[in-house]
């Protein structure tokens, strides 16, 4: 059984779909109760909030679907600024003639992501567009929490004599979703590192109340993400080729299109800028969670040329890392 235009409809298809499918996996009672809005119980402290839409093709990739990154994606954005979220909006546009079945994996996927990151989705939408107006399945997130650290990490915070940290290899998300988009016929196949970063970033803060900067680096990559800090700390940024991590799977995918791992997404990635007397502890907190077993120093910032970020590369030479410019992957996420 495929969506249909009655399916967005408002009627008794929709109303089914919503009973039968949505419902039986997003248990919150605010949800429950199909009121047009949510009632939130108030949390102490100041509110957090982030929206963002997931329009990845192809839907369904090796590691997760568009259904968790959604769910990851918002909880992340709340994470690495220093937010506990606590609720999710979950809308959902749909193509007719999108098959039940795969809607369901998807429903399922992302009910899964939000139990694990310990969010209730609270509230949402459903609509359905005539086939060729949209491509299967397009879902807009919004989170809301509350900030459970002050001061909360900022990309205006970082100072000079800071070191900077990543957590994992780089790029595999954006790897992975190419790969699959292109049906790529690789030896081992690359998994998307699409997960929740929360417990990261709480330890992270735990570990290092001093926290300047956390980030995760979504779409333009570990560069871009770097290059954002710069500008906004008006500081510089110093990193090492031979220091980033990378897949070798990764690596070769790269080589072989003429990608730059720098530039290619995470969806399991932060960035962390730390005072350096801090580092060593906030290295060990990373190495205790799953999401930052890799966790390394990359580099560090300086004081001179406000927003420059450079590279040292495997040879000795310099480079300017500069934020990407166009579109090197549309729709990874």
């Amino acid at each position: 059984m495929n969506i249909n235009l009655a399916h967005g409809s408002g009627g008794r298809a929709m109303q089914r779909l919503i009973q039968e499918l949505i419902l039986k996996y997003f248990d919150a009672p605010e949800l429950q109760a199909l009121e047009d809005c949510a009632r939130l119980q108030p949390e102490p402290g100041r509110l957090a909030m982030s929206t963002d839409s997931f329009v990845v093709d192809p839907v369904e990739f090796p590691g997760g679907n568009i259904g968790s990154l959604a769910i990851y994606g918002s909880v992340n954005d709340l994470a690495v600024g220093g937010g506990i979220p606590r609720y999710l909006s979950f809308a959902l546009i749909l193509e007719e003639g999108l098959p039940l079945d795969l809607l369901e994996r998807v429903i399922a996927s992302a009910a899964g992501a939000a139990t694990e990151a310990g969010v209730r989705i609270v509230t949402g939408d459903t609509k359905v567009v005539p086939r060729g107006a949209a491509d299967k399945i397009f879902i807009n997130t919004t989170a809301v929490g509350w900030i459970a650290h002050e001061p909360a990490p900022s990309i205006h915070r970082a100072e000079a004599g800071d070191v900077v940290l990543l957590s994992g290899d780089m790029g595999r998300h954006g790897a992975a979703i190419v790969a699959a988009r292109e049906d790529l016929h690789l030896s081992t196949e690359i998994q998307s590192d699409c997960g929740n970063l929360l417990p990261l970033a709480q330890a992270i803060l735990q570990a290092c109340p001093e926290t300047r900067c956390l980030r995760d680096a979504t779409r333009g990559g570990v560069a871009t993400v770097l290059n954002e800090i710069a500008e906004a700390s008006r500081c510089s940024i110093h990193i090492e080729e031979q220091k980033l991590p990378l897949d070798s799977r990764v690596q070769g995918l790269c080589e072989l299109l003429g990608l730059d791992p720098l530039y290619l997404a995470c969806e399991g990635r932060l960035l962390a800028v730390v005072p350096e007397s801090a580092a060593g502890a906030v290295l060990q907190a990373m190495h205790a969670s799953p999401m930052g077993a890799g966790a390394c120093v990359i580099g560090s910032i300086g004081a001179q040329l406000a927003g420059r970020v450079t590279m040292k590369s495997e040879f000795g030479g310099e480079r300017i890392v500069d934020m990407l410019v166009g579109e090197q992957l549309p729709r990874i996420c």
